[in-house]
């Protein structure tokens, strides 16, 4: 059991080190690209429309062969698509780089449902919390993607060379870590009984984990900006405030299954949704940076759990976790699709500090989705 936790820690870091990696050469992207911010915007939608219309075909694929085997086909399908899309940048060519970037996102779409499905199965046998600090490592290899990244483009290394590099190690650490990963169990026939789409715990999940993934997502997009644009700081002052978020919520990840395992999930989650609130509009109405700073990392804590905790809530029956996982992670994922361009409307009209008010009133829907977490006392293919 601790070498399949050790291997799922480790293609959770490794997920957040590529996703990091081309994040930290978006810039790179733009300029090789003769790219305006609206036209990056929709270049960029592409990976979330690669992973969206992947997603629904992850729990198939990991009924049908098992999580390590579509983990394995995520880190290919991404080293691709870095590579090709790194390619198109370095060619100019606008299209070869929104395939290779609709490619890197179909990688992580499937990726991601598999590696949640896996870190399920080891939390039930470690028979305690868990999945907030593979979410955590995800976070730190978010973080070791940025600081390889940065040096990457100071020394101008070409996008696919740094991109393809990286790929590649990424893909032998996975091909031997997942050899470690549990052994398959026995799945449910996806035909047999409701379908994941049609059942009201699993829909309420995924609104639950949408509207964690707006608030994460905001301060990702948005919060730096909130706060050069709303409160007229300097530059270094804004991406460290973003700085500070991040690392609040990979705190409240680190130490959230201590929380959970004594509280329970729903009362946990519910006291975050508050949490998230409150910090959002601490941000937005706090005006002093001592008020404004404890508003970041409260609304980093609240935004920490929702959604590893509504991924192993969804895979609390093991023989319908795939198909479950995949229907809620295709629900948070609307989140980026719709999230950036819409809040972007409404900061063109209220500011870009005033729209985050947006995003503390979706923790209503959120407070009144977190008992779906709870666990169920029958789990079975049948009960299903």
């Amino acid at each position: 059991m601790l070498a399949a936790r050790n291997a799922v820690v480790l293609v959770f870091a490794l997920n957040g080190l590529l996703m990091a990696s081309l994040v930290a050469r978006v810039p790179d992207l733009r300029s090789g690209l003769d790219l305006g911010n609206g036209a990056l915007g929709l270049l960029l939608l592409c990976i979330a429309f690669g992973s969206v219309l992947a997603l629904p075909s992850a729990g198939f694929l990991i009924h049908r062969h098992s999580a390590g085997w579509v983990v394995r086909l995520g880190v290919v399908a991404d080293g691709i698509g870095l590579i090709v899309g790194g390619t198109g940048a370095a060619l100019g060519s606008v299209p070869l780089a929104g395939a290779g970037l609709f490619v890197f996102g179909i990688g992580t779409g499937v990726w991601d449902v598999a590696m949640n499905v896996e870190g399920a199965e080891v939390e039930r046998g470690l028979r305690r919390s868990i999945m907030p600090r593979f979410h955590a490592a995800w976070s730190f290899g978010s973080i070791a993607g940025a600081a390889v990244g940065v040096p990457a483009a100071a020394l101008h290394v070409p996008l696919p060379v740094h991109l393809g590099v990286l790929s590649v190690v990424a893909g032998v650490a996975v091909s031997r870590g997942t050899g470690s990963f549990l052994p398959a169990l026995e799945s449910a026939p996806t035909e047999r009984g409701l379908s994941a789409w049609r059942e009201p715990r699993v829909l309420a999940i995924g609104v639950m984990v949408l509207a964690f993934a707006v608030v994460e997502g905001t301060a990702n997009d948005w919060l730096s900006l909130a706060l050069i644009d709303g409160y007229d700081v300097a530059h270094w002052v804004g991406v460290s405030g973003y700085a500070l978020f991040v690392c609040a919520m990979t705190v409240g990840r680190l130490t959230g299954p201590v929380v959970l395992d004594r509280w329970g999930r729903a009362p946990v989650l519910w006291v975050t949704t508050v949490a998230a609130a409150a910090g959002i509009l601490l941000v937005v109405l706090g005006s002093h940076p001592v008020v404004v700073g404890l508003g970041i990392l409260v609304w980093g804590l609240g935004a920490a759990l929702g959604f590893p905790v509504g991924m192993s809530a969804a895979a609390d029956d093991p023989t319908r976790a795939a198909a479950r996982v995949s229907v809620v992670s295709t629900i948070g994922y609307g989140a980026f699709l719709g999230g950036p361009p819409l809040l972007g409307w409404l900061g063109d009209h209220v500011g870009t500090l005033d729209a985050l008010l947006a995003v503390a009133f979706l923790m209503l829907p959120a407070a009144l989705t977190v008992f779906a977490s709870r666990t169920p006392a029958v789990t079975s293919a049948t009960s299903a």
